[in-house]
Parts: structure tokens; C-alpha cells; sequence
């Protein structure tokens, strides 16, 4: 499962670098009301500044080379987990949803005890499974993008090309929104529990056991009742 953890990392960010050289090349996502518009995701001056246009047939071939690697590592993930048994601690239960606030109210220092948990606490359960479904879903919108003739079915599933694009960018903030929160997360647990995800135990300073020392009562001097 750390192996997974860790090799998805790297491709994920290979895949979001290339999916904006793609999206760049059309930047068409824009917050507009009544023709006039509000923001733009990506400003020409930000384009230019990292040298962003015109790479096109770059973004595209990084993309579809290590979609691949991608999908397969998730695969390996989702049938671990299955095979495992690991579901049962990683699925949302009935409370979680409820528990999550508390987490979160403990995360913030509003709450002073924190919520119990086992492997994982609720809002990790919440947010670890959200992104396995994200995940499928970024592979089935991009089948829809990638091929759209081809997977003329998941198109209409995805409710035709221009829906799936949205959904697959959508998914992409989705990404990088949690990354953000995953660190801060991770930073705000300290060094020890970023240790024990690489390495997959957790070091424990304990104080040294005190010998304990037999110590004979002395026995009264028996007497013979005089």
C-alpha cells in the first residue's frame, strides 16, 4: 500500500504538469456571467512566464505514456485493498461522516479531544475513498477524451465530449486541493508519522523500565509460647 502511496505521487504529478500543457492550448475555462467575465484560470502572463504555449504535442504525449502507469498502479492499489481485506478500515462507516466535523473542529484547535479512531479517523476514510473514486473517474472522463470515437459509449456515459473534458479538469483542482491539504495534514502530524509512512513503522521514545528489586520481610523469631 506505501508502495503504491509513493509511486502515484510522481506519476499524478506528471500527469496534472501534462494535462495543462494539453489544456493550455485551449484555455476556454473561464468564470463568466452575462458576457462579461469574472477570472480566468490562467492568465496570459502566466502562460508566458513559464513558456506554456505552443507545447501542445508535448503535454499529449507525456499524458497518454504515463496514463497507462497510472491506471495500473491504481489498479494494483484497488485489488490490494480488496484482496487484503483493508477495505473495511478504509471505507466510510455510518458515523464517519458525522466524526469528520470533529476531526476537523480538532484539526483547527476549536476542539480539544480528538475524535477515536483505529488506522484511520473518519475524515481520512471520507477523503482516502474519495479519491480512489476520483481516480476512476479521471480514468473513465480521459477514455472519453482520449478516444472519443472509439469509446463512443463511455462519451455518452460521460455526457458527450465537452461535459467529459469539464469533469476531467474539475477532478484536477479536486487533485491538487487535496495534495495541499494532504501536506498540511502530514506537517501538522510531525516528522515521526512522516517517517513511519516511508519507512512503515514508527519510532517511540519510552523511558528506560526501572529493575525492580526483590526485597525479603524478615521473618519474626519464632518462640516457644514462654
Amino acid at each position: 500500500m506505501r508502495w503504491t502511496h509513493w509511486v502515484n505521487f510522481p506519476l499524478l504529478t506528471i500527469m496534472i504538469w501534462s494535462g495543462m500543457l494539453i489544456y493550455w492550448s485551449n484555455d476556454v475555462y473561464t468564470l463568466t456571467i452575462f458576457g462579461h467575465q469574472f477570472f480566468r484560470f490562467f492568465p496570459d502572463w502566466f502562460n508566458n512566464f513559464f513558456n506554456i504555449p505552443g507545447r501542445l504535442a508535448e503535454g499529449m504525449a507525456f499524458h497518454f505514456l504515463f496514463m497507462w502507469f497510472f491506471a495500473l498502479n491504481g489498479l494494483i492499489y484497488v485489488l490490494y485493498t480488496i484482496i487484503s481485506g483493508s477495505w473495511r478500515e478504509l471505507l466510510p462507516q455510518r458515523k464517519s461522516f458525522k466524526e469528520a466535523w470533529l476531526v476537523l473542529l480538532h484539526d483547527l484547535h476549536i476542539r480539544k479531544m480528538a475524535p477515536p479512531q483505529n488506522k484511520y479517523n473518519a475524515a481520512q476514510r471520507i477523503a482516502y475513498t474519495a479519491i480512489i473514486v476520483m481516480g476512476f473517474g479521471s480514468l473513465i472522463t480521459g477514455l472519453a477524451i482520449y478516444k472519443p470515437v472509439q469509446f463512443s459509449t463511455i462519451t455518452w456515459l460521460c455526457g458527450g465530449y465537452h461535459l467529459a473534458r469539464i469533469a476531467h479538469f474539475v477532478l484536477t483542482i479536486g487533485y491538487v486541493f487535496f495534495f495541499l491539504i494532504h501536506v498540511f495534514q502530514v506537517v501538522l502530524a510531525g516528522w515521526n508519522n512522516f517517517r513511519s509512512v516511508i519507512s512503515g513503522f514508527e519510532v517511540v521514545k519510552t523511558e528506560p523500565a526501572i529493575p525492580q528489586i526483590d526485597i525479603e520481610t524478615p521473618k519474626a523469631p519464632e518462640t516457644d509460647g514462654k
